[in-house]
């Protein structure tokens, strides 16, 4: 066995040659341990280790191996994982980037973190997010900035960067994140791996800070960053179902993408949603996959846009702001308030505990709050109500446009990973990602190789509610078609 390949191979795969006996799960952790010892300086991904506890968990499932002739054991038995920061791993940091967390810990694992270690994924450590959980770029004061294993000069995404930074850098097989506005599939994109948000409903938020509440929780969803497609179908077979704490998640089927004949579904290619045009090499990559599969017989239908997709960046918002049971500004500032002229200033002269992204959003927090407050609050509430109204005839156009068998294919974003900084300049770009949190669909990001400077390229797969199969099925099959994740020193 060439041991370089081991951080090459599905976490499933791997699990099989440990079930085999062909190589121990000491030895896959320790190349793993090894390989984030390697790219971690520069990325900044994990931000705690737990790599003695990991080996002792190793060498304990080689026990249960030998005990067991390799029977009867679970599906990620010996294989290493990582963990996003703010999901919470018992004796592991739970800050999510807040300076006034720095030090808390958690006691006991999110029910989804407990789900993957009992079906005997090891924890390699947790890793970086923005503050709050809330940017597309991953750095804050209490950990730094994370970057990108094809680019350290470009951003990894947000929030569950760590996650796929690492991924990406082939230091970790498989992981978990989560995602209210694209904090999978941004990592999942620019770094050049698979990530799925579920459908809503279905996997439970227990164990998450900031705990969402039962109205928003529906929106936020955990979920698997993998570096191949065939783990993110038995990692949501073992995170899903309801807990009796998350009263948002639901009992519901998730049916197996291998029996999903790719030849008949529908599929839905569009390119941009009116606003922001998308870089000519995602546009082809797209294309690519669309021809192929078109080849096959796949009933293929082109869209330049979809209707109202210009106004998803309002729709998100009036979605998800009205239904926070605890303000930003408290949960950011452990209850003390922010003065946002007084903040702005410390920003710039680099006194503030706060990055700039989380000080904008607190300020429009506070003028939604005004509008709804003041004497403009019944044309808020008209305002709601529209948008309320929009987005119900968007979701039954669009149920209605997949049907039972369709998925439509859409753009992850403008460009391939932009560099450090840059988000803020352009900060609408983000309302690719809003769709389908705020629709509830399943979505499956999926790379689609390189481009000439070495960046992954990608797209995102959008199902009805449910059909989380047939978007991991077209995931599958786009990794056949279009090689999926290609290893940074590979590029």
């Amino acid at each position: 066995m060439n041991y370089d390949s081991l951080l090459t191979m599905s976490a499933s795969g791997l699990a099989q040659l440990i079930r085999d006996g062909e190589v121990s799960s000491e030895k896959i952790v320790e190349t793993h341990i090894d390989r984030i010892l390697e790219v971690n300086p520069t990325l900044n991904a994990v931000v705690k280790y737990r790599f003695e506890e990991a080996l002792e968990e190793a060498r304990q499932a080689d026990e249960k191996v030998k005990e067991t002739g390799g029977r009867g054991l679970p599906p990620f038995h010996g294989v290493p994982c990582t963990i996003k920061e703010n999901l919470a791993h018992e004796g592991m940091p739970n800050t999510c980037g807040l300076v006034h967390r720095e030090g808390v810990t958690a006691d006991q694992d999110a029910t989804t973190v407990a789900r993957l270690r009992d079906a005997g994924a090891i924890s390699l450590g947790v890793t970086n997010v923005p503050e709050f959980a809330m940017w597309i770029e991953t750095y804050n004061h209490v950990y730094g900035k994370c970057s990108n294993p094809y680019d350290s000069k470009r951003i990894t995404g947000g929030s569950s960067g760590g996650e796929g930074s690492i991924i990406g850098a082939g230091g970790s097989p498989l992981g978990l994140g989560s995602d209210v506005a694209g904090s999978i599939r941004y990592p999942a994109f620019f770094n050049g791996v698979f990530g799925h948000k579920p459908s809503s409903g279905l996997v439970p938020g227990t164990g998450h800070y900031p705990q969402m509440g039962e109205d928003v929780g529906k929106y936020m969803n955990v979920g698997p960053l993998a570096r191949r497609a065939e783990d993110l179908y038995p990692t949501l077979q073992v995170i899903a179902g309801p807990d009796g704490q998350d009263y948002s998640c639901e009992h519901m089927e998730i049916k197996d993408p291998a029996g999903v004949n790719v030849e008949n579904l529908k599929v839905i290619s569009v390119e941009h949603h009116g606003s922001f045009r998308v870089d000519v090499d995602l546009r082809r990559a797209q294309r690519r996959f669309v021809d192929y599969l078109a080849q096959r017989g796949v009933q293929v239908a082109w869209k330049s846009k979809l209707e109202s997709m210009d106004k998803l960046a309002i729709i998100w918002a009036t979605t998800i702001m009205p239904k926070l049971e605890s303000s930003m500004e408290e949960l950011v500032t452990d209850g003390r308030g922010l003065d946002v002229p007084s903040e702005l200033y410390k920003l710039f002269q680099r006194r503030s505990s706060h990055t700039t992204p989380i000080v904008i959003l607190i300020m429009m927090e506070k003028m939604f709050n005004y509008l709804q407050q003041s004497g403009t609050s019944k044309k808020m509430e008209s305002l709601l109500q529209d948008m309320d109204k929009n987005t119900q005839e968007m979701k039954k156009h669009l149920q209605e446009e997949m049907g039972d068998n369709g998925v439509i294919f859409y753009p992850s974003f403008s460009t391939p990973a932009p560099v450090h900084g840059r988000p803020l300049f352009f900060p609408l770009d983000v309302t690719y990602m809003m769709l389908a949190n705020v629709m509830e669909f399943p979505v499956t990001q999926v790379p689609l190789g390189l481009n000439e400077r070495g960046l992954p390229l990608g797209m995102q797969i959008i199902g009805n509610h449910g059909n989380d199969h047939l978007t991991m099925a077209a995931a599958m099959e786009a990794e056949l078609a279009m090689g999926g994740w290609v290893p940074p020193w590979e590029s």
